[in-house]
């Protein structure tokens, strides 16, 4: 039995998450490619710090507004079509924001790709939960969650020599920028109907042995969850995905608060170098992230401990922003930022694999989906905030403490939930 769930686990990973990886470097590529698009696109739409950072952070209302709904859908209709129509209508979205020409428009494409890409991250969660046993999570979780640092660290240099076309056919750099970062999606999004099966089940390329080990662990797990949430439910969404929330919150502030400013951070302790090199220079965090947060979910797995992780995490990047709100020259910025950057990117599979251990069944659809939305209201309050205090004082280190303010109250948040040992199989 066992030699069989190996090599079912195997076949999942070398199957599933190279796709989902790839889709949701997309993802966050599309998400955040307006922080180096501001370099050019501020000056000619005539925006300020402060409306940057509320176009910047209006993805995330949309987001926030339309998750739930979208993860009930995905229930319903099966993740494979969903997840391939969240994927194509964000990339169209994406690519018609090169055609904005004042605040206004601006507004409304960065709402709307919210509104398409709401669900994606949990539908994926849960996707992966139903092949994946607990104690494999938080790895696969993390090899996830690293798609985002290989986003910024491909897309920091070729975001930047896209803004190098400017002028070709008449376009600014942002436009091509947003246009052509835009159509991979698209793409993904109909491989994802071709290629991803809905369950374990559906998998033509495991075994009927395979099959059915893994779906009768799969099984076992989600039976014990159902038994022992199936009274408690009520308590899961409001109390213990609201407090998860809160953490997740403080996380997604402070991510899109350093991510959506970054580029123009450094652009500022260079002061006006090469923007090819900014690119690079933006880069470098993104690869400590990257070796970071996989370093930390093996830990996490291999110790098989999640709190204390995600804590560590949070203390990590709380360091990381004071000490970029304080350092004066390029190196000393960039280790900062790496050490934020580590911090908040390796956070994301221990906390994901120790919220998914402890809901089963509806309250999984329901609190995962709960508790991403609490979090990434805060996508909106982080670049707004620093925009504010940018347009306030001149000045983004006030704003880097802040963040660090808020990183220290997902601390405290965090050491708030109970830390019970997350479900097995054997139980």
């Amino acid at each position: 039995m066992q030699d069989v769930m190996r090599s079912a686990s195997k076949k999942i990973a070398l199957r599933l998450l190279p796709l989902l990886c790839l889709g949701y470097v997309v993802a966050y590529l599309d998400r955040i490619n307006v922080s180096f698009a501001a370099l050019q696109l501020n000056d000619d739409l005539g925006l300020s710090p402060a409306a940057y950072g509320l176009g910047a952070g209006l993805f995330f209302a949309g987001y926030v507004l339309f998750e739930v709904p979208s993860n009930l859908i995905l229930r319903r209709v099966g993740a494979k079509l969903w997840i391939s129509r969240i994927m194509i209508s964000w990339g169209v979205i994406s690519a018609l924001t090169a055609f904005v020409h004042n605040e206004a428009t601006f507004y409304l494409c960065r709402f709307l790709l919210g509104v398409a890409e709401a669900g994606f991250l949990p539908g994926v969660i849960l996707y992966l939960n139903q092949w994946l046993l607990p104690q494999d999570r938080a790895r696969a979780l993390s090899i996830l969650a690293s798609s985002t640092a290989v986003a910024g660290l491909v897309g920091s240099p070729l975001s930047v020599s896209l803004l190098g076309l400017d002028g070709l056919w008449g376009w600014r750099g942002w436009q091509w920028l947003f246009a052509l970062e835009g159509l991979p999606a698209v793409a993904l999004g109909v491989l994802v109907l071709l290629a991803l099966p809905n369950n374990p089940m559906a998998a033509k390329w495991l075994t009927d042995g395979e099959k059915s080990a893994l779906q009768g662990a799969l099984d076992k797990e989600a039976g014990y969850l159902a038994l022992h949430q199936f009274n408690r439910i009520g308590r899961d969404l409001f109390w213990k995905a609201g407090l998860l929330g809160i953490v997740y919150f403080c996380m997604v502030l402070c991510m899109y608060g350093v991510a959506f400013w970054m580029p123009q951070i450094l652009k500022e302790v260079l002061g006006g170098t090469d923007l090819s090199l900014l690119g690079w220079y933006n880069a470098i965090p993104f690869l400590a992230a990257i070796v970071g947060m996989l370093a930390i979910g093996w830990s996490s797995d291999r110790l098989n401990e999640r709190k204390l992780h995600v804590i560590g995490a949070l203390v990590l990047a709380a360091i990381g922003c004071v000490l970029a709100g304080v350092a004066t020259g390029l190196a000393g910025t960039l280790v900062a930022l790496s050490l934020a950057l580590i911090g908040l990117w390796s956070v994301i599979g221990p906390f994901w694999a120790f919220t998914t251990a402890r809901m089963g069944g509806l309250a999984a659809a329901v609190g995962v989906a709960l508790i991403n939305s609490i979090g990434n209201t805060g996508g909106f309050f982080g670049p707004y905030v620093m925009g504010w205090l940018k347009s306030a004082t001149a000045d983004y280190r006030i704003g880097l403490n802040v963040l660090a303010l808020v990183l220290v109250f997902g601390v405290v948040s965090m050491a708030l939930v109970r830390g019970d040992k997350p479900t097995r199989t054997s139980h």
